[in-house]
C-alpha cells in the first residue's frame, strides 16, 4: 500500500512538472494592405524580440498574417474571419479608415481584442469595447500645431493639403477663432505631381510666407523640391510640417537655405533601442533581398511612425498577456463568423491593456478608458544647418514648452553666443597613419606641435571656425574603441570619452550603431567601406595558341561554316550559271563540250586563297558567281582587318590574373589566409553580420586567430611577404597603395560608413560640430586635407604608374555578325541572279534558234537543272541546235566511260587558264 502511494505521488509531481516546464505556444494575427510588406515584416520581428526578452518565461508568440486590398472591405472581412479560425488571441490592423470599422465591428461580436496604429478620425463610442489604438488621437495632436502657430505668432497663414483625410488633421486650426488666425487653403492635385508649381506660383505673387504642410511624405518631398527651384524656400519663408515621419526626408538640400521649417516628432530615432531595432529591420530587409536606402547603423532615420507603432504594439500586448496568464489559466478558441459563439477572455486582455502604463520606442504610452492615446510626448524639431534638431516639447498636461529663443542653430547665432568661443577641450588621437603621426623635426617640440596628420589638421580647421581650444593626448595602446559583451564595458578612445578624460576623439573612429549608443558622433568628416588588400595582379605569360585569341570560339566555328558554305554555293553556283562552262580548246570553233572551272576543288581553293589574301588564277565570269566572290572578299576583308587589330591588341597588353576576384571568392579557397584588425570596427562587422558569406569569413578569423593582427601595420606587412590578404577601410588602402607598390586593392566595398569625432553622449556641441564639417566639405578643405596627407605627404605618389594593365577582350559574335549576314544575303542573291541568268541563256538560245529547235522553255529549263544537279559530270554535251549540221555530237557519259579521256578533261578543266594564257603567246 505504501509503495502504490508513492508511485502516485512521483506521477503528481512529473504530471506538475510538466507543467511547469511545458511552453504554451499563442498566436497574433495581422491584417496588411499589399504596399505594407515592411510593416508586415516589423510584425514578425516583433514577435521575435517579444519572444527573445521573455526566454525563461514559458508563454510563445507566433504570427499569423494576411495581405489584402484595404479598400476591399468584403476580403477584409474574409481574411478576419479566416484568422479567427486559427485561434489567435488578438487581431492588429488593418491600417484603412475604411475596412477598420467592419473587422472592429467583428471583433466585438466575437470579444477579440483588436489593436489598430493608424490615424484614425473616428470618435471611439462605447460599443467597441475591443478597440485599443496606438497613435496619438487626433483631436489631441491637432493642439499640438494651435499651439506651434500661436507660439509663432502667425496671424495669417496658408494651409496646403493633398487629400480629405489630410485636410481632417487641421480641423482645429480651422475651427479656432476666426479673429484669431486668417487662413486660405489651397489643395495639391496629385494626379499631375508638376502641377504644384501652379500652386506655388500663385502663393508666391500672393506675398504670403507662412505655409502649415498637411500631406503625405512622398508628396511632402516633392513639393519642397519643387518649392525650392520656385524660389519660396528661403529666409523669408516659414514652414510648419503636420507629419509624424518628418525625420525620414533627407533634408540636406534645404539646410543652408535659412528658411524656418519646423515639426513633431513621436519617435525620437537617436534612441538607443530605436536604433537596434533599425539595425535589425535594416539586416533582415537584406537577408531578404529588399532595397535598403541607407546603411544600417543610420537606418533609424528610415523608421516610420506606423512601423514603431506597431512593434510597440506586440510588445505591449505580450506583456499584458503574460500577466494575465500568470493570473489565470485560458486557452485560444476557435471562432467562426457565421456562429454565435465568442472569446470570454478578450474584454479583461483588452480592459488591462487599457490601464498599462508602457514606455516604447514611441515614448510614453498611455490610454483612457476608451481605448485612446491621450497622454503622448512630442519633441518640437527644427531645421538647421546641423540638420533636425530637438528645439522643444509638448505633452497634454503642460502644452507647448520651447527651449530656445533663437531661430535656428547656425554658425552665427553660436558665435555671438559665445558657445564655443575660448572653450578649451582634451583631444584624444592614436598614432595612425595618416590621421597621427609624430612630427619629423630635428628640433625639440612640445605641446600640439609634436603632431602632425589628417585629424590634427581637421580639429585645427574646426578651431579657427568655431573659436576653441585644444589640447592633443594619445590614446597609448591605439585602441578605437570595442565593447566588451561579457564585462559590459568599453575599452580604448571610446572609454576615455565615456569617463570623462577626453572631450572629443578623432582618428580612423568608425561610426556604428553600437558605439553610437555609448557616445555621440559629427557628421561623417569622410565615407569608406571594407574592401580587400592584396598583392597586385601578375601578369599571364602567353599561351601556345595566342593567336587563336582575337577571336572567340563561337566565331571561329562559323568562320569555318561560312568557309565550307561559300565554297559549295559557289561550286553550285558555277555549275548553274552559263557563262562558266566555257570551250576547253579555244581554237576549235564548234566545241564538242563545255567545262566548268569551278570544281569542288577549285571552289575551296579559290576561297581559301581569298581568305589568305593570296589569290588564285581561278576568276570568275558569270554576273552570279562574281557576285559571290566579291561578297566573300568583302567579307575576308572585315574579318582579317579585323584579327588583325585584335591580333595587335592581345600581343601587347598584359593580362593581368588574381587568385581571387572579391570577398565571394576569398571565402570559397584554403590557400590564402585572411583576417583583420582585432577587436576593430571591420571584425566587428564580420562578427554581426548576418550573410552567409561574411559569416563564413567571421567564423575562419574567430577560429584563427593567428590571421588576426593587432594594428594595421602588422597586417600590411604580411600581405606583402605572405601568401595573406587584409581587410580594411577602403581609406586606409588608398593610402597603403600610394606607399607599397606592390600592393593593390581586391574587389568593390562590402559596406558603407564613415569616420566621425566623437564625443560625450548628449553633447550640446555635436549639432555645432556637424555644421562645422559640413561648411569644410562644401568648401572643399576636406578634399584638400586628403589630397595632403593621402598623396603628397609622407611618401605619397611613389607609385603612382602610366598606364595600368589591361586585358584584350576577343572579338565575339555580336561584333562581326553584321558582316556574317551581309555574307549570307550576298551568298543567297547571287543563288537567285544564277537562276535568272540561266533562264536568260536559255530564253536567247531559243530565240536565236528557234527554226531548229522546237523544245519548250520549261523543258530545256529542268534538263538543266537535271544536269547541273549531276555532280559528278564534270563535262556539259552542247545541245544540238548550237551545233552545225554535219558535226557530230559526243555523249557526255561516253566520254566520262573513257578513264584516259575522263583524266585529260580533268586536267584540262583545272588548267583552263594556263591554257588560255599559253595560247595568246
Amino acid at each position: 500500500m505504501q509503495i502504490i502511494k508513492f508511485f502516485v505521488c512521483v506521477l503528481f509531481f512529473v504530471n506538475l512538472c510538466q507543467k511547469c516546464n511545458s511552453v504554451e505556444k499563442l498566436k497574433i494575427g495581422g491584417i496588411f494592405n499589399i504596399s505594407e510588406e515592411s510593416e508586415e515584416i516589423a510584425f514578425r520581428h516583433a514577435v521575435r524580440m517579444a519572444n527573445n526578452y521573455n526566454q525563461n518565461y514559458k508563454l510563445f508568440l507566433t504570427s499569423e498574417t494576411v495581405f489584402v486590398d484595404h479598400t476591399d472591405v468584403l476580403k477584409t472581412s474574409k481574411a478576419a474571419c479566416q484568422l479567427l479560425q486559427t485561434q489567435v488571441v488578438a487581431l492588429f490592423g488593418p491600417s484603412s479608415s475604411i475596412s477598420s470599422p467592419h473587422v472592429q465591428s467583428m471583433c466585438d461580436n466575437k470579444e477579440m481584442p483588436h489593436i489598430e496604429t493608424h490615424w484614425d478620425t473616428r470618435k471611439s463610442t462605447s460599443s467597441e469595447r475591443n478597440l485599443l489604438n496606438l497613435h496619438p488621437h487626433p483631436q489631441t495632436l491637432a493642439k499640438v500645431y494651435v499651439d506651434i502657430v500661436r507660439a509663432y505668432k502667425w496671424k495669417r497663414f496658408t494651409i496646403l493639403y493633398d487629400t480629405d483625410a489630410s485636410l481632417a488633421q487641421v480641423d482645429e486650426l480651422l475651427t479656432s477663432n476666426e479673429q484669431e488666425f486668417q487662413v486660405q487653403i489651397r489643395q495639391l492635385d496629385l494626379d499631375n505631381s508638376w502641377s504644384y508649381r501652379t500652386v506655388l506660383n500663385l502663393i508666391k505673387k500672393s506675398g504670403e510666407v507662412n505655409f502649415v504642410l498637411a500631406c503625405e511624405i512622398d508628396v511632402l518631398e516633392d513639393f519642397l523640391l519643387q518649392a525650392q527651384h520656385v524660389g519660396i524656400i528661403t529666409e523669408r519663408f516659414n514652414y510648419l510640417i503636420m507629419n509624424l515621419d518628418m525625420h525620414t526626408l533627407d533634408m540636406a538640400a534645404y539646410q543652408y537655405a535659412g528658411c524656418n521649417i519646423t515639426g513633431v516628432r513621436l519617435l525620437d530615432p537617436e534612441l538607443n533601442d530605436v536604433i537596434e531595432v533599425a539595425d535589425s529591420l535594416s539586416r533582415i530587409k537584406q537577408k531578404l533581398g529588399k532595397p535598403v536606402e541607407l546603411a544600417s547603423h543610420l537606418a533609424a532615420w528610415k523608421i516610420n511612425v506606423k512601423t514603431a507603432l506597431l512593434i510597440d504594439a506586440v510588445s505591449l500586448f505580450y506583456e499584458t498577456l503574460k500577466d494575465f496568464h500568470e493570473a489565470k489559466q485560458f486557452e485560444p478558441k476557435t471562432l467562426f463568423c457565421n456562429a454565435t459563439d465568442n472569446w470570454e477572455h478578450g474584454y479583461s486582455i483588452i480592459n488591462n491593456m487599457k490601464t498599462r502604463i508602457w514606455n516604447g520606442l514611441t515614448g510614453h504610452i498611455k490610454f483612457d478608458h476608451h481605448g485612446v492615446r491621450s497622454e503622448f510626448l512630442l519633441d518640437m524639431v527644427e531645421l538647421t544647418e546641423g540638420g533636425l534638431i530637438k528645439i522643444g516639447t509638448w505633452n497634454s498636461t503642460d502644452g507647448l514648452n520651447i527651449t530656445r529663443s533663437y531661430r535656428g542653430d547656425d554658425l552665427s547665432h553660436l558665435e555671438e553666443e559665445g558657445i564655443l568661443q575660448n572653450k578649451s577641450f582634451i583631444v584624444i588621437t592614436a598614432l595612425t597613419e595618416p590621421y597621427g603621426f609624430l612630427t619629423e623635426t630635428t628640433t625639440q617640440l612640445s605641446g600640439n606641435d609634436r603632431f602632425e596628420g589628417f585629424g590634427i589638421d581637421l580639429i585645427h580647421e574646426l578651431s579657427l571656425m568655431l573659436g576653441f581650444n585644444y589640447t592633443f593626448v594619445i590614446q597609448e595602446d591605439g585602441a578605437n574603441g570595442n565593447y566588451n559583451r561579457e564585462t559590459k564595458q568599453w575599452n580604448g578612445m571610446i572609454r576615455e570619452i565615456i569617463d570623462g578624460r577626453a572631450h572629443l576623439a578623432i582618428t580612423d573612429l568608425t561610426i556604428t550603431s553600437e558605439r553610437q549608443g555609448a557616445v555621440d558622433f559629427t557628421m561623417p568628416f569622410m565615407n569608406l567601406g571594407i574592401s580587400i588588400l592584396y598583392r597586385k595582379p601578375e601578369p599571364v605569360p602567353p599561351s601556345l595558341f595566342t593567336f587563336a585569341s582575337p577571336f572567340s570560339i563561337q566565331v571561329w566555328m562559323l568562320l569555318g561554316v561560312a568557309y565550307f558554305f561559300v565554297s559549295f554555293s559557289l561550286f553550285l553556283i558555277g555549275r548553274l550559271c552559263p557563262s562558266e562552262w566555257t570551250n576547253p580548246y579555244p581554237c576549235v570553233e564548234e566545241p564538242e563540250f563545255l567545262i566548268n572551272q569551278f570544281t569542288m576543288k577549285n571552289s575551296l581553293w579559290f576561297t581559301i586563297g581569298s581568305l589568305m589574301q593570296q589569290g588564285t588564277e581561278i576568276a570568275p565570269i558569270g554576273i552570279s558567281t562574281r557576285m559571290v566572290a566579291g561578297i566573300w572578299w568583302f567579307f575576308t576583308l572585315i574579318m582579317v582587318s579585323s584579327y588583325t587589330a585584335n591580333l595587335a591588341a592581345f600581343l601587347t597588353i598584359e593580362t593581368l590574373v588574381t587568385s581571387f576576384k572579391n570577398i565571394d571568392e576569398l571565402a570559397r579557397q584554403t590557400e590564402i589566409k585572411y583576417g583583420a584588425k582585432t577587436d576593430g570596427a571591420t571584425s566587428n562587422f564580420f562578427r554581426d553580420s548576418e550573410l552567409d558569406t561574411y559569416r563564413t569569413i567571421w567564423k575562419y578569423m574567430y577560429h584563427h586567430p593567428d590571421v588576426m593582427t593587432s594594428d594595421n601595420d602588422i597586417g600590411v606587412r604580411r600581405v606583402e611577404n605572405e601568401n595573406y590578404a587584409f581587410l580594411m577601410e577602403s581609406t586606409t588602402i588608398e593610402y597603403m597603395v600610394e606607399r607599397h607598390c606592390t600592393l593593390a586593392q581586391v574587389g568593390g566595398l562590402l559596406d558603407d560608413k564613415g569616420y566621425g569625432i566623437a564625443m560625450k553622449k548628449d553633447s550640446k556641441y555635436r549639432n555645432i560640430l556637424s555644421a562645422a564639417v559640413l561648411k569644410l566639405q562644401e568648401t572643399g578643405k576636406l578634399t584638400a586635407l586628403k589630397i595632403k596627407w593621402w598623396k603628397e605627404k609622407r611618401g605619397g605618389g611613389n607609385c603612382a604608374s602610366g598606364a595600368a594593365g589591361g586585358q584584350a577582350t576577343p572579338l565575339d559574335l555580336k561584333n562581326v555578325e553584321g558582316v556574317f549576314f551581309i555574307l549570307t544575303v550576298g551568298t543567297i542573291l547571287s543563288f537567285l541572279g544564277t537562276f535568272i541568268e540561266l533562264a536568260v541563256h536559255i530564253l536567247h538560245n531559243n530565240y536565236k534558234n528557234k527554226r531548229k529547235l522546237n523544245d519548250n522553255f520549261k523543258e530545256t529549263y529542268m534538263n538543266e537543272l537535271r544536269f547541273i544537279f549531276k555532280f559528278k559530270e564534270r563535262v556539259k554535251r552542247l545541245q544540238p541546235a548550237a551545233l552545225t549540221d554535219n558535226s557530230s555530237t559526243t555523249d557526255s557519259n561516253e566520254l566520262m566511260q573513257d578513264p584516259a579521256r575522263s583524266e585529260e578533261l580533268e586536267v584540262v578543266t583545272d588548267n583552263q587558264t594556263s591554257r588560255k594564257r599559253k595560247q595568246s603567246k
